[in-house]
């Protein structure tokens, strides 16, 4: 165990005595010996990194300069720059690289994160960089098909299930929209060093690589958006729990040539290959310009090293039953290891993770960035109330409370087909494909739902099953208006009723109480030519109808806190202003129950 001193010196000191630390470690450690108060604080660590919080002295003086500091700046972090950006927060991105990484990752963005990026302002560049997602086959070695998960099906929240994306392109135009955000500061080429809380902020301090020059900045939070390496991640503690799964693919993206087409190319629109003589990977990768991305993953198979799975020669190999140097064009090629890892801890007062900093899993699902996207639109809107004052920062301990047990689910689904794919066994394989064919193999998971945090719980006398899920986005009209539902009713809490019951239940103390989180009030027709908003999918009405409810509430995030009948709809408020002021939002105390 390693002990840290840490003093209260004057913050324009901190740069200076960091740099001297990572150069001098002894001699520092020795000097700072000699100058220890009673202000100190000594963090215990196993790795020389620690969470140092200082609740004393100088630091009462401490002043942020931004409400929030991004670590990292892959898509995960653009996209909360964003939706933090339009929220009018002061914003700093540290970013080592000066150029954004030129080489896809990710090719899948799900029905709710399209919606997501609808929503913060991407609606309009979405559909020229995407590609809808077409059934997702697994076959066996004799192209017997096993598995089908239909990608290609309307969703609840409109459009497909997935749509593809290349992610160089999206990140592009993500970084085009923060760029048009004038609070948002995005620093290129700076290293983050290390982070410091105090009772007002926390303190960042990063190095210009090019320079060598050390800075410190303050922010009410820092965000750890920085990878599965993450050094926010070890600087808060956090271990992390390893699922299991681990397996080695060679990774190839290639541009379809002129003229050629999948069609003609004989390959499944999207599938898995599972034959134990070499699993493969067949899916999109998105389109840029018109030009079509196409993915193979090969598995790296006992006996054979990444050196020769990544020799270009051998990669032609691989590709030679599907397409040759005439019908696609090398993009890139590479070995990945998929792992299966989730941290125990998210959050450590003003610092948290997103992203891979806090999960990665398989990528059979195609659910390693859609997942990190929801920790960032999570944390939005908790962050946006916490920042304007309408909420303690303890609102932020339901951040992991709704996003871990989400994110795990996904992880096992993940690695329920990865062990579908992973056989490299003729025999182990040959049982795998008899359980598929006397319907004895365990079926598809559904996917998840939130199970916990900011939710009406089932004690409630009125409750039912269907709170946290997502809420139908549908087609509305109202008084000559018609669109999606968020963009007719825009985004925040809403209350959603039919016939009025809900919004005749609310009380004037109810109204006063939900004031500070701005909550809507949409009232649905129950027909054609009656008053309110008109349900033009009927799904909401469907949604209402299946659960027995006339009201529910929907969260920013566009999950369903809850629902009830029209005779407790009064109970369904109540119990929502009370989980509201539990969990740390400012509840007028007059109004609480």
């Amino acid at each position: 165990m390693t002990l840290v001193h840490v003093i209260l010196l004057p913050s324009a000191c901190q740069p200076l005595i960091l740099r001297l630390w990572r150069v001098f470690p002894t001699v520092i450690a020795f000097g700072l010996d000699r100058l220890l108060t009673n202000n100190e604080l000594i963090c215990q660590s196993d790795n020389n990194i620690s969470s140092k919080k200082i609740w004393d002295g100088e630091a009462s003086a401490l002043q942020a300069d931004y409400d929030v500091i991004l670590i990292g700046y892959g898509p995960v972090s653009q996209a909360l720059a964003l939706m933090l950006g339009r929220q009018g927060r002061k914003v700093a991105v540290i970013e080592r690289w000066e150029q954004r990484y030129p080489l896809p990752r990710a090719v899948c963005i799900d029905h709710e994160l399209y919606r997501v990026l609808h929503m913060i302002g991407m609606g309009e560049v979405l559909p020229s960089i995407t590609q809808p997602g077409p059934v997702y086959q697994w076959f066996n070695a004799d192209w017997e098909e096993l598995l089908s998960i239909p990608w290609s099906l309307d969703s609840i929240s409109g459009g497909p299930e997935v749509n593809f994306v290349h992610q160089p392109t999206l990140e592009q135009a993500l970084d085009q929209a923060v760029d048009a955000q004038p609070t948002v500061e995005v620093m290129l080429g700076y290293e983050f060093l290390d982070a410091t809380q105090y009772p007002e902020a926390a303190t960042v301090s990063i190095e210009n690589i090019a320079t060598g020059d050390v800075r410190t900045l303050t922010a009410q939070f820092v965000i750890g958006c920085d990878g599965a390496n993450s050094k926010v991640r070890e600087i808060i503690g956090s271990t992390r729990t390893d699922l299991g799964f681990e397996a080695d693919w060679l990774v190839i993206d290639v541009l379809l040539k002129d003229g050629v087409t999948i069609e003609q190319l004989g390959i499944p629109a999207a599938g898995q290959y599972c034959n134990p003589v070499q699993p493969t990977t067949i899916v999109p990768a998105g389109v840029r310009d018109g030009r079509v991305f196409r993915r193979w993953e090969f598995m790296r198979l006992p006996g054979v090293t990444n050196a020769e799975m990544e020799d270009e020669a051998q990669v032609w190999k691989f590709l030679e039953p599907w397409a040759g140097p005439g019908d696609i064009e090398l993009v890139r090629h590479k070995v990945y290891n998929f792992r299966s890892l989730l941290a125990d801890k998210w959050r450590d007062g003003r610092l948290m993770l997103a992203g891979d900093a806090a999960h990665v899993m398989p990528p059979f699902l195609g659910q390693g960035m859609c997942s990190g996207m929801r920790d960032a639109w999570n944390l939005a809107w908790k962050l946006d109330l916490v920042l304007d004052g309408n909420a303690d920062a303890e609102l932020l301990d339901t951040y992991q409370l709704e996003r871990a047990p989400h994110v795990r689910q996904l992880m096992e689904m993940s690695i329920f087909l990865g062990k579908i794919i992973c056989i490299p066994d003729a025999e182990q394989a040959a049982e795998r494909d008899a359980a598929f064919a006397n319907g004895t193999h365990p079926p598809f998971p559904a996917f998840p739902i939130l199970t916990g945090g900011l939710l009406r719980h089932a004690q409630a006398s009125d409750a039912s099953d269907g709170a946290g899920q997502l809420s139908p986005h549908v087609f509305v009209s109202d008084e000559g208006r018609s669109g999606r539902f968020d963009q007719i009713v825009g985004g925040g809490f809403v209350l959603i009723s039919r016939n009025g019951s809900a919004a005749c239940a609310l009380s004037a103390g109810q109204r006063a109480a939900l004031a500070p989180i701005g909550l809507s009030e949409v009232v649905l027709a129950s027909s054609e030519q009656g008053a309110g908003l008109r349900d033009i999918d009927g799904r909401l009405l469907t949604l209402l109808n299946t659960m027995g409810w006339d009201a529910m509430i929907v969260r920013p995030d566009f999950y369903i806190y809850g629902g009830s009948s029209a005779a407790g709809a009064g109970e369904l408020v109540d119990d929502f202003i009370a989980d509201l002021d539990r969990a740390g939002v400012h509840i007028p105390t007059a109004t609480v129950a």
